[in-house]
């Protein structure tokens, strides 16, 4: 049989958790994440939304990413409609606009369970108000390493620390330096018929700049 170079993904999160932010603030609600995929040889391409059941948050991303030897580049756009959609500039990177670009570079080795992430907001709403009162381009910047262990077959436990480099969004532009994100996450994949698989995970995390906790839940279907 041919596989399909076409993905489908659906990934309900009990709370929208993202880099140790909360993406939902005024209001919590579980989120839905329908995602639709393009992979050929080691470029992979993905469009996805981000819904709240409750309509309050609404969120659009696309990517396109190219791997190697356990490097992966990528290029992403997430697009938020609900910022002001009717003074949107899609490149222009104005006052309103509800893009944030993102370059990122990954490594995670097959044969080592580590995992090291390096990522910055190019341009796009990443801003904030210098001293004078003018409005700048934050080139928000985040690092994050991780490990793992797999057990029992189906089991992972991971843990995962990021920090923010600079003034970002990920400490509201106030700090230079900053631990924004400690996860700690249990996954156990439940198994079916045909070689179809359910990714479960719950996840504690604790966020250092606003002296926040949470326990999420989160569950990934994939076609």
């Amino acid at each position: 049989m041919i596989q399909s170079p076409f993905g489908l993904g659906l990934d309900i999160q009990t709370k929208y958790m993202w880099r140790g932010m909360e993406m939902m603030t005024d209001e919590s609600a579980p989120v839905l994440f329908p995602s639709i995929n393009y992979s050929y040889k080691s470029i992979y391409l993905y469009a996805m939304g981000g819904y709240a059941i409750n309509g309050k948050y609404a969120e659009v991303d696309f990517g396109i990413s190219y791997s190697w030897n356990g490097f992966t580049v990528g290029i992403y756009d997430y697009y938020y409609p609900t910022i002001d959609s009717k003074e949107d500039q899609y490149i222009g990177g104005g006052k309103h606009t509800g893009h944030w670009f993102e370059g990122c570079i990954n490594y995670a080795p097959e044969k080592f369970p580590i995992i090291v992430a390096i990522s910055n907001f190019f341009a796009g709403n990443d801003k904030y108000i210098d001293g004078k009162g003018s409005q700048k381009q934050a080139y928000s910047t985040y690092v994050e390493l991780g490990t793992y262990y797999d057990f029992l077959g189906q089991s992972r436990i991971a843990l995962n620390v990021g920090a923010s480099l600079n003034k970002s969004c990920y400490n509201n532009y106030d700090h230079n330096f900053s631990v924004c994100n400690l996860e700690l996450k249990y996954t156990y994949i439940v198994p079916f018929k045909a070689g179809w698989t359910l990714p479960l995970n719950v996840a504690y995390i604790y966020n250092p700049v606003f002296d926040k906790s949470f326990v999420n839940f989160t569950a990934n279907f994939s076609f």
